[in-house]
């Protein structure tokens, strides 16, 4: 695995568990406020909703690395090996294809958006809309780098190494 998928997919994983971890620390924060002081942050709410969202944008193409997107193998494991590959490579395309789409379209409507501004933050309601352009086209690099042991159906079995395992032995 090259140095620059590596690097990649710790950022990603990176910024994902930050994330985590602020929006956990808000709805605590907020749980604790509400229930013990009689107030409550009003911007937590709306801050968390926006995390748990880009969690799931950035967090799509670590999915998918991994094997966690759900699906239903019942058909393509009915077809012979050169069928299955063939269609493995055609929802390969759609995929980058369908992904590529909602990066342009993301980008179009975080541009539209980027005027108004949410209610309680007061921030540019772009902001937790880039999500979607950025979420698509990350999940489109890692779909990129995995693509031929996604098509042979092999890319799983080396998903521990990914985060375990490094050139020099060291993460």
């Amino acid at each position: 695995m090259g140095r620059i998928e590596r690097t990649l997919i710790r950022i990603n994983a990176f910024l994902i568990g930050l994330m985590m971890v602020v929006m956990f620390l808000l709805v605590f924060t907020n749980v604790v406020t509400r229930y013990c002081f009689g107030f409550s942050i009003a911007t937590a709410e709306e801050i968390s909703t926006f995390l748990m969202i880009w969690i799931t944008y950035l967090g799509a193409g670590l999915a998918l690395r991994e094997g966690r997107h759900a699906s239903i193998d019942l058909f393509q494991d009915l077809l012979g090996d050169r069928a299955k590959k063939l269609i493995r490579i055609l929802l390969g395309i759609v995929l980058i294809i369908f992904f590529a789409l909602l990066c342009w379209y993301g980008s179009r409507f975080v541009n539209f958006s980027w005027a108004t501004e949410t209610i309680a933050t007061q921030i540019p309601k772009g902001i937790p809309y880039l999500c979607i352009p950025i979420g698509a086209a990350l999940f489109i690099v890692h779909l990129i780098f995995v693509f031929r042991k996604w098509v042979d159906r092999s890319w799983h079995d080396e998903v521990p190494k990914i985060f375990n395992e490094s050139p020099e032995g060291e993460i």
